[in-house]
């Protein structure tokens, strides 16, 4: 009994150790061969000799299956990215399967499933589900921040544009304007509107030039400015449309204005990076004439 039981202990370690090594050779497998397909884009390795014939991704609306279509799909991630820091954070698993952590690094600078390069960087992490079969790769499927990854890409507009938009009128209506210069990027491009006295020094380049160029005049010519009937306008690509008028009074002439007004806002990485004024131009003009 005691030689019976000792047999059968030693089956059951044995199965573990073989187990485990299939496990780490697999492992080992994986991380290598996706280590050389992105960070040094040899799609080549997407073979009969890594991946089974059927290797299937499993997606949305339709799954990526066999190997030329595999191949295809992640064709894009080589051609559309450059810069590319591929970090296979942690793998582990278990009989046939695996969880894969990573992050991914890149500069979209080439044509990605058609969209066209926007130069923009890609900073994510995400975690793929897998499956071996014979120590081949047979399936996986992927998780991430889709909607980040497409904001990071600046085809969804981040969701706090509105916000940065927002505060920037409530810190200048509370005559706080080094945080109204702090929204802007370095290099924001400001421009008034044709027509408008203001607009002689279109472009405005950076928040220096906003500061002497639009602010510091505006309170010279007007008294009581102030930006009423605010509201806001999410767009595509990053940008807001803000709607309001302008309450003010002409010093020169003591002329009410009461103008219709609409402010084209672009932000990039939560902060702004261009504006357009729109403005009744005839209202400034006549008011400013005695």
């Amino acid at each position: 009994m005691k030689n019976l039981f000792k047999i059968l202990l030693f089956s059951i370690v044995i199965s573990f150790i073989s187990c485990d090594s299939k496990i780490n050779k697999d492992i080992e497998m994986y991380s290598q061969t996706w280590d050389e397909i992105i960070n040094k884009g040899n799609l080549d390795l997407i073979n009969e000799t890594n991946f089974t014939d059927d290797i299937t991704l499993i997606s949305s609306p339709e799954n990526i299956v066999g190997i030329e279509n595999f191949k295809a799909y992640y064709q894009n991630f080589v051609t559309g990215f450059s810069d590319v820091k591929f970090t296979q954070k942690d793998v582990f698993g278990q009989n046939d399967k695996l969880v894969k952590h990573w992050h991914f690094k890149g500069t979209h600078s080439g044509d990605f499933f058609g969209i066209p390069a926007t130069g923009r960087t890609i900073n994510i992490e995400g975690t793929t589900l897998v499956k071996m079969k014979d120590g081949k790769i047979a399936q996986e499927q992927d998780f991430m921040d889709n909607m980040l990854f497409l904001q990071q890409l600046g085809i969804v507009s981040d969701p706090n544009n509105v916000l940065v938009i927002q505060k920037l009128y409530d810190d200048f209506a509370t005559g706080n304007v080094e945080a109204v210069l702090a929204a802007m990027d370095p290099n924001i491009i400001w421009n008034e509107a044709e027509g408008n006295s203001l607009a002689d020094g279109n472009p405005y380049l950076g928040p220096e030039a906003v500061l002497n160029g639009v602010f510091t005049r505006v309170l010279e010519q007007w008294d009581n400015f102030k930006l009423v009937n605010i509201k806001q306008h999410d767009m595509s690509e990053n940008q807001v449309l803000t709607t309001l008028r302008y309450n003010a009074i002409v010093k020169a002439t003591g002329k009410k204005i009461d103008a219709q007004v609409a402010h084209h806002w672009k932000l990039k990485d939560g902060k702004i990076i261009g504006f357009q004024q729109h403005v009744d131009t005839k209202q400034l003009a006549d008011t400013a004439k005695k």
